[in-house]
């Protein structure tokens, strides 16, 4: 009994003493190389177990290998026995696993790791990380796109590891990051030691439409376009090329986002400085067109010294035209200076200015009354506007178009292109107005008709028309209108009917009306002065005569007569 209980004691410890032995497959075992032949190192585990590994899996991307006999080395065991009685092991899976503790650790502790760039695939890179094999997005290999990675191959260099996955096997890392981080250094390093507003020497690095980039020895600064010159620039390469050296001066440091501000033209003079002294206010100069918008032209009179010259005051009778229609880019123009606000770095001028205007110029050979003969440039509800010397235009006004004719009707006889006769009434200079006429060239047939005649004349009209308020009479061509009110002092009397189209009747001008070309005419004015007069002569107010008597003594003196 006794010894049956030892025998079970013995086997006890013997089958633990063989588990603690024993490696499991799946673990990480040290070895030592007991021989290399064909192409494969081969491995003794212990435990009476050797194992065959290629030599390839000793070497580092784009090494040899690099193991000789005698070596210890880590290796996988993958199966304890195979077919053949040997173990089967793997050093590039025992440097995995041990690649991916060291890996995991670094990651954990924000640490870099070593790699090597070795193969390249869509979308980026792989990278050796000592037994790891990672990914390496292209837009992570450098600060800047790279085109060609070749110099980069094989280089065993630092990385950051930004994402890892052990269970699919997943390793993303990034060269940039150490880079931005080595740069940020730098950068930090070279930005303490300047100062704003220090004159420094750099090398143009990049060049973009709104400035270029500026190396000043391991920091970049941006040198914008509107500070390499106090003259207009519209593009940086027009002054500077890549790799050439200039000086420029700190204008602003950015300690936080260490983004630096460069200037070339504070290192020179300021032109503004002398506006005043050498641009006089109404002084002209000539300048060059710079630049077009649509509210008016830039002119250049110095290099660096720009002013305005607002559409306003381009042209004195182009008003409603884009500025390019008037200059051209480049184009050398004489302009007077019109103001100048030096604080505000502004210079106005007129181009207008520097030639005479026209309306003066009109003025002076046009008087009132001259004759003068143009195109008709428009035609609208109110006249007709004519084309004159000096590129200007002149309004004949509905109401100056006919005597005869209604305004409406008359204008129906012109079209666009006529060439036409007027004479001219006003010129207002003010307000660059020239008042035409056309009926003015011929003499005014109202004014003929009524000759003499004026405001109490009597005159003898022939009855045209008979109506119920009225009626219609006619004197020298010109139709005038009689009221019922007008035909009789007696008021029996005033019945239109008591008239025949055709009867001569004498009647008393009671207005001349040249606007509207009508006379003014009545029966019964006529009668009150008959009678007023009679009365004059022939009675008076103490004699004690009878109205009677006087008429019919007015009427035998006419009789005698």
């Amino acid at each position: 009994m006794a010894q049956d209980t030892s025998m079970e004691e013995f086997e006890a410890l013997l089958n633990e003493s063989l588990e603690m032995d024993t490696p499991n497959e799946g673990s990480v075992v040290k070895g030592r190389v007991i021989a290399v032949e064909a192409g494969q190192a081969i491995i003794d585990v212990g435990y009476k177990m050797e194992g065959r590994v290629d030599l390839k899996e000793f070497a580092n991307p784009g090494e040899s290998p690099d193991i000789n006999v005698g070596d210890e080395v880590e290796v996988y065991l993958r199966q304890v026995e195979n077919a053949r009685g040997e173990a089967v092991i793997s050093r590039e899976m025992a440097r995995r696993e041990e690649a991916w503790d060291r890996l995991e650790k670094a990651y954990a502790d924000e640490e870099r790791v070593e790699g090597a760039i070795f193969g390249r695939v869509k979308g980026g890179f792989t990278v050796d990380l000592g037994g790891a094999v990672a990914f390496l997005p292209g837009s992570q290999v450098d600060v800047r796109p790279v085109r060609d990675a070749g110099p980069l191959m094989g280089l065993k260099q630092p990385f950051q590891i930004l994402k890892m996955d052990r269970r699919r096997g997943n390793i993303v890392v990034s060269r940039r990051a150490i880079l931005e981080e080595s740069r940020a250094e730098q950068r930090a390093e070279v930005i303490a030691n300047l100062t704003e507003g220090q004159a420094v020497d750099g090398v143009v690095k990049n060049i973009t439409e709104y400035g270029a980039f500026v190396d000043l020895g391991g920091v970049d600064g941006l040198l914008h376009v509107t500070d390499m010159a106090w003259r207009r620039v519209n593009h940086p390469s027009e002054i500077l090329s890549i790799g050439e050296t200039v000086k420029v001066q700190v204008i602003k440091i950015n300690k936080e986002t260490h983004r630096i501000s460069l200037g070339m033209k504070q290192l020179q003079a300021d032109p503004w400085d002398t506006v005043e002294q050498k641009f006089a206010l109404g002084s002209v100069h000539t300048g060059r067109v710079t630049n077009i918008t649509d509210y008016g032209a830039f002119v250049e009179l110095e290099p660096g010294v720009e002013g305005l010259v607002h559409v306003s005051e381009m042209s004195w009778t182009k008003k409603n035209v884009h500025p390019g229609k008037i200059v051209s880019t480049s184009q050398e123009v004489d302009v007077m200076v019109l103001e100048i606000d030096s604080a505000k770095r502004r210079v106005s001028l007129g181009l207008k200015q520097t030639m005479r205007n026209p309306w003066e110029v009109f003025a002076e050979t046009h008087p009132a009354g001259t004759e003068v003969e143009g195109e008709v440039k428009n035609i609208t509800e109110f006249g007709l506007f004519i084309g004159l010397p000096g590129d200007i235009d002149g309004m004949v006004h509905l109401s100056d178009l006919s005597w005869d004719q209604r305004g409406e009707q008359a204008i129906q006889e012109y079209r666009k292109g006529d060439i036409v006769k007027a004479k001219v009434s006003e010129v207002d200079i003010e307000k660059e107005r020239i008042s035409l006429s056309i009926k003015e060239l011929g003499e005014d047939p109202f004014a003929e008709a009524i000759g003499g005649v004026k405001r109490g004349s009597i005159v003898t009209v022939e009855v045209t028309k008979i109506e119920d308020g009225g009626i219609e009479v006619e004197y020298e061509g010109m139709k005038s209108f009689i009221r019922r009110s007008d035909l009789s002092r007696d008021r029996s009397e005033q019945r239109p009917e008591r008239f025949q189209p055709g009867d001569k009747v004498d009647v008393r001008v009671t207005q001349v009306d040249s606007k509207t070309r009508k006379l003014g005419l009545s029966i019964k004015a006529r009668e009150i002065a008959e009678e007023k007069e009679a009365v004059e002569q022939y009675g008076s107010s103490d004699s004690g005569a009878s109205l009677g008597d006087i008429l019919g003594a007015a009427l035998r003196g006419n009789d005698d007569q």
